[in-house]
């Protein structure tokens, strides 16, 4: 993979705020034209917005600055409403209205990929977070049958056609696991993780997050480290969740991986109100949670690949590969030992608090290679409903909006 992530991050994140204060941006009528060029772009949001500052931000960033530099049309689209019947419309919408590619970051696209992609044979899609087991539940749901969760169970071409798309998923067990471990080791003994809802992205974050926070805890001889862990039952803010997280600050948390959209606003109001710490998810969220919480909030964050996977795959389309890509779900975590930032999955080197004595930057590299190499292997088995530790109390408080 080209070593492209690191910059393509820093810079989309750099020019966030031009990009979403832009004329009319607010409405899904920006739009980047040219005569020149056959591929047209669009962008679907999930239930959040462009201003997320993680999920749909990013993907949005990503397809507008793509767009720019190779001359291609763009425009990106909010549904009307948190459906899937919503979500189609707006696609249906992009396609009438010329665009030929449509880039749908979220596992809630997994229904929309199967009502739309056998409808439009020559648009291409590109879905971001959409797992064989989303796709199946859809077609299987849209057919009429109860979807058991097991995919070996069910004949997926009978349920689903993604001959025109490209699905990509990523480890996020594995940064997951790189945040916990760091957090632990930079002196954290009073964690906390909340997560968007619990779906499988979510869970492996946090899973993975328990996981490493476990692995740094045997490692140091700590028997104190303690982690609560909790779902909003939502990807935005919302009052009690912060009550929640307003409560778990004052009891002794020192830092809290909020994990899913918007959520992550709620522990950070509540952070910010008690000198508290964070740790941002998908990008690299110090610059926007420093800036608007409290300058040094961020411990790090638990990245993954999503621009430059948009980026890789509008430039296989561009050059006439959409062969390579078409029909693939591919997971995507670890491609080099020896260079982090080249890796899906990683935490910010230049952002991170690493501390010496504590933990380095050479210290995150050699966790790395070891996790490459397989000397450090981490589960993606999220089936147990809530997750276990052999070194750490976990302190498991379900969803609060259940």
């Amino acid at each position: 993979m080209k070593k492209l992530f690191k910059l393509v991050l820093s810079g989309l994140m750099a020019t966030s705020l031009v990009a979403c204060s832009s004329g009319k941006d607010t409405d899904g009528s920006n739009k980047t034209t040219s005569a020149t060029s056959d591929i047209s772009v669009a962008m679907i949001t999930d239930s959040g917005e462009i201003t997320d500052k993680s999920f749909n931000q990013t993907t949005y960033e990503a397809s507008k600055a793509w767009s720019e530099k190779n001359g291609a049309d763009f425009k990106y689209y909010k549904p009307s409403a948190d459906t899937t019947d919503a979500r189609v419309q707006a696609i249906e919408t992009a396609i009438a209205e010329g665009h030929n590619v449509v880039v749908m970051p979220g596992y809630l696209f997994a229904g929309s990929v199967v009502a739309c992609a056998k409808e439009y044979p020559d648009v291409k899609f590109v879905a971001l977070d959409v797992a064989e087991g989303d796709l199946l539940e859809a077609g299987v749901t849209a057919a009429g049958e109860k979807y058991d969760y097991n995919p070996s169970n069910w004949d997926f071409e009978k349920y689903v056609n993604i001959d025109n798309v490209y699905c990509a998923i990523y480890q996020e067990e594995l940064a997951g696991y790189m945040a916990g471990y760091a957090a632990v080791k930079l002196g954290y003994k009073k964690l906390g993780f909340l997560g968007g809802m619990a779906v499988p992205a979510v869970m492996r974050y946090g899973y993975g997050y328990v996981r490493g926070a476990d692995a740094a805890a045997k490692e140091l001889g700590e028997k104190d480290v303690e982690i609560k862990y909790v779902y909003g039952g939502k990807f935005s803010e919302d009052p009690a969740i912060k009550a929640t997280m307003d409560t778990w600050f004052a009891n002794g948390t020192e830092v809290v991986f909020g994990c899913g959209g918007r959520v992550y606003i709620s522990a950070a109001e509540a952070a910010k109100a008690a000198n508290g710490k964070m740790i941002g998810v998908d990008v690299d969220q110090s610059a926007s949670i420093d800036a608007d919480y409290g300058d040094g909030m961020t411990v790090t964050s638990a990245m993954k690949g999503l621009a430059v996977t948009v980026e890789n795959a509008l430039d296989e389309i561009k050059d006439g590969n959409w062969d390579k890509l078409a029909g693939k779900i591919d997971t995507l975590g670890l491609v080099s030992g020896d260079d982090p930032t080249a890796n899906y999955v990683q935490i910010p080197e230049e952002t991170t608090q690493f501390e010496d004595g504590k933990f380095t930057v050479e210290d995150y590299k050699a966790l790395v290679k070891d996790m490459f190499d397989g000397k450090i292997k981490v589960s993606n088995d999220t089936s147990a409903p809530e997750p276990t530790a052999e070194n750490v109390k976990i302190d498991f408080q379900g969803t609060i909006l259940a």
